[in-house]
């Protein structure tokens, strides 16, 4: 298939349900690096290389220099909010950046006020939202929300919109019936069925007005028949979901290691205490349920169990997270790993990861965006299965287990880059290299 991507001409709204310590700090930091006063480090969209061709080619171009990606000036932010505050005052609040940092771009902060977002606190029970829409129904909650995403087009003089979900998570649902299809879901959407939640709303209202969407919690959102039907009946990306971070992005660093290696795990224990918002809105059972199933997850797709009974067969995985607001968005992860080599003889790896969740996370907003707004222009729509190395669990076609290595996450992100601009894929099976020189001989 040839793609014939449309150039990144223009402006494009960065639409953010959410503006709480992730958002803030992705904005503050893209006007800053704007400025010259910091990189975009983490950031493959800026500061990656893709190798092109043969290793003897020596071509590592930079990937914002291979693919037409929006350019960092071009963007423009907005977004909702269940609190009042300017994105300047949230990112004071969050205490991420330090406060001389924020003081540089703080004209340009103050000028961004949320627009009053759609909440159900039987969602997100740990929170009291202020600053929320009304509506009779959640059918005029979706309209609302696409008058929204309208006005703020043309106000800004967009071209083009993609929406990134950093909200909140909320709690645990599983599929249901009106999730089917658009027309029970819609149907759901006027009778206000309470299985609808507010970040579906949110997909929902972004589909219909072509904006692709990405969801960087661990809801079940978009990652429904209904809103995928939608997706590609309107040809919107749609990827997610729950941005990889923290503890889990260790995970699928160091389980694929061991794997390849042929140990054996008996067991992973992983605890977490954060203090931030997101700490508040887990520390609730039903939202804590929604982050757990996602993190869990990852370990039984990357090691596969059932089909490695002899090395990961009684693996037992249990993950902790604890909220403890002293560490406010500076988040502490331990992880003790017990494992087995040659002839079954134990032994231990533990891991103390004293990360920053918002400075991991910004720059994964940043590449989505980027990337979903690639997407758009490509003619790529639905479940954008190639954005997976974002995600802690990430989006599929239904009945397909996600990849979670990390390695192989990136394998697959850099030759679908290689594939839409028409270079060759690369397998780094490198014996082309020595038969040559067979040859030569």
């Amino acid at each position: 298939m040839e793609y014939q991507i449309s150039d990144a001409k223009g402006k494009l709204g960065i639409l953010i349900p959410g503006l709480g310590a992730v958002a803030t700090t992705f904005i503050a930091g893209v006007e800053a690096i704007k400025k010259g006063i910091s990189q975009p480090v983490g950031s493959l969209t800026q500061m990656g290389n893709i190798r092109l061709g043969k290793r003897t080619e020596n071509r590592y171009p930079l990937i914002k220099d291979f693919v037409p990606l929006a350019g960092l000036n071009d963007l423009v932010f907005g977004g909702w909010d269940v609190y009042e505050d300017n994105v300047y005052e949230s990112a004071m609040n969050a205490k991420v950046l330090e406060p001389g940092l924020l003081h540089s771009v703080k004209s340009e902060l103050e000028q961004l006020r949320p627009m009053k977002a759609v909440f159900d606190k039987e969602y997100v029970k740990n929170l009291n939202g202020t600053n929320v829409k009304e509506g009779t129904t959640k059918w005029d909650l979706a309209e609302q929300l696409m008058t929204d995403i309208s006005e703020f087009k043309s106000a800004n003089n967009c071209d083009r919109l993609v929406m990134v979900w950093c909200a909140s998570t909320e709690k645990y649902i599983e599929e249901g019936s009106v999730h089917q299809t658009v027309e029970s879901f819609e149907e759901g959407l006027r009778n206000n069925d309470p299985s609808i939640a507010p970040s579906m709303i949110y997909a929902y209202a972004a589909i219909k007005m072509n904006v692709p969407f990405a969801n960087g919690a661990p809801n079940l959102t978009c990652d429904i028949p209904a809103l995928l039907e939608l997706a590609k009946e309107y040809g919107v990306p749609v990827a997610g979901k729950d941005f990889k971070t923290g503890q889990t992005l260790m995970k699928t660093i160091v389980a694929p290691g061991l794997h390849a290696r042929a140990l054996g795990i008996n067991g992973w224990f992983s605890s977490n205490i954060l203090g931030n918002r997101d700490g508040l809105v887990l520390d609730d059972p039903d939202n804590f349920k929604t982050k757990e199933v996602s993190k869990l997850s990852v370990l039984e797709e990357i090691l596969q169990p059932d089909i490695n009974p002899d090395l990961y067969g009684e693996l037992y995985h249990k993950v902790r997270i604890n909220y403890y607001p002293p560490h406010g968005d500076n988040k502490e992860s331990w992880d003790n790993i017990d494992i087995f080599g040659w002839l079954g003889y134990q032994m231990q790896i533990k891991i103390n990861f004293l990360c920053r969740d918002s400075i991991l996370a910004a720059p994964i907003v940043l590449d989505l965006a980027l990337f979903m707004d690639l997407a758009q222009r490509a003619g790529m729509s639905g479940i954008q299965e190639w954005l997976s190395f974002y995600f802690k669990s990430p989006q599929t076609a239904p009945g397909l287990k996600p990849e979670h290595d990390i390695f192989k996450q990136l394998m697959k992100l850099q030759n679908t880059l290689r594939h839409v601009m028409g270079e060759d894929l690369i397998t780094h099976l490198g014996l082309d290299y020595y038969q040559e020189l067979v040859e030569a001989l």
